[in-house]
């Protein structure tokens, strides 16, 4: 292999994201230095933050460069190394993109064990996803036993590992998804107690149906109307994980006419970044990987075959066809 793809940011979005603000472009593969690995990429993960990273705005993480490779993690092989931590075989997990291979120091790259996991499964349930439910119904939610979660989009990557660790935890798990086919999968492979398809038209009072009690803690993917009808059922001290606002990602409006509740019911919402709490990653992907290893985290995958077909992918994941964790399959 002499050469290799990758696809840069060509221009930001106005609005929804189009394939024409992507640009494939076709690389000489690079000679590494001493001390670096050359990775070949398996499966490339494309996720919801991506989304804001293209816009040139303020945020948690510098704005994607125009012209450089579309961030994002990548699960690989090491094929060249001159670093004596990692040997040619190794499988890497690293940030390299939207791209075949990749150039590391090893300092941000993760050997990993695929003796009971999957390679794939590194970029979802036992990675940045992953962790990401874990910390926010962990260390946010704080979930007790009898109380009652709600989890929007609870078929996706985040979500449905969000709900699958509260049943662990002995609560009511409440999933909200799009479609009687991402519900039924909640509620029958998941083991979700309830899942409401907000597309029915009854987002209101199929909620307030599934969760007699009311709420006790709220993992918000959404935003926007699904966050406002999980607000209304909300108990005193309720505690709101907020992880993503996907409703409002292409720039509508996303107006909480239920604010009233957080004073009423003296609730206590965190936005939170994952990769800011790194110190408990160990513990959480070990619980992770040991659940996944064992078969009692289940998970689902939408998987795209190769580099070209990411842009189209990352549009529909945004739109909700996607149905589980998306990936790109590179090799």
């Amino acid at each position: 292999m002499t050469t290799y793809k990758r696809l840069v940011l060509a221009s930001r979005p106005k609005g929804q994201v189009t394939p024409e603000n992507f640009r494939l472009e076709q690389l000489p593969v690079p000679e590494i230095r001493d001390g670096e690995v050359l990775v070949r990429n398996h499966y490339l993960s494309l996720d919801p933050y991506m989304r804001m990273r293209m816009e040139d705005v303020r945020s948690y993480a510098a704005p994607q460069a125009i012209g450089e490779t579309m961030v994002g993690g990548t699960v690989g092989e090491v094929v060249a190394s001159k670093n004596p931590k990692f040997a040619v075989g190794d499988k890497v997990q690293g940030m390299f993109g939207w791209s075949e291979m990749g150039v590391s120091d090893g300092v941000l790259l993760r050997r990993l064990d695929t003796t009971h996991v999957p390679l794939s499964a590194y970029l979802g349930s036992v990675g940045m996803p992953g962790m990401t439910a874990w910390y926010g119904l962990t260390q946010i939610m704080q979930p007790k036993p009898g109380e009652t979660i709600v989890v929007s989009a609870a078929s996706g990557a985040v979500g449905s590992v969000v709900g699958q660790l509260a049943k662990l935890r002995g609560c009511r798990a409440v999933g909200i998804a799009g479609g009687a086919e991402k519900c039924a999968y909640v509620v029958d492979e998941l083991g979700f107690d309830a899942c409401i398809d907000y597309k029915a038209g009854n987002l209101e009072a199929d909620l307030a149906k599934a969760t007699p009690d009311g709420i006790d803690a709220v993992f918000e993917n959404v935003g926007g109307k699904v966050f406002d009808a999980s607000l209304a059922r909300m108990n005193p001290f309720g505690r709101i994980a907020l992880c993503g606002l996907i409703a409002g990602y292409d720039g509508e409006p996303m107006p909480i006419t239920n604010a009233r509740v957080f004073l009423t019911m003296r609730l206590t919402m965190r936005g939170f970044i994952v990769s800011e709490h790194m110190d408990l990653w160990p513990q959480g992907l070990q619980e992770l990987g040991g659940l996944v290893a064992t078969g009692k985290l289940k998970f689902r995958e939408s998987v795209a075959e190769g580099l070209e077909a990411a842009p189209e992918a990352f549009i529909g994941m945004l739109k909700g066809k996607n149905f589980g964790k998306q990936l790109v399959k590179l090799i």
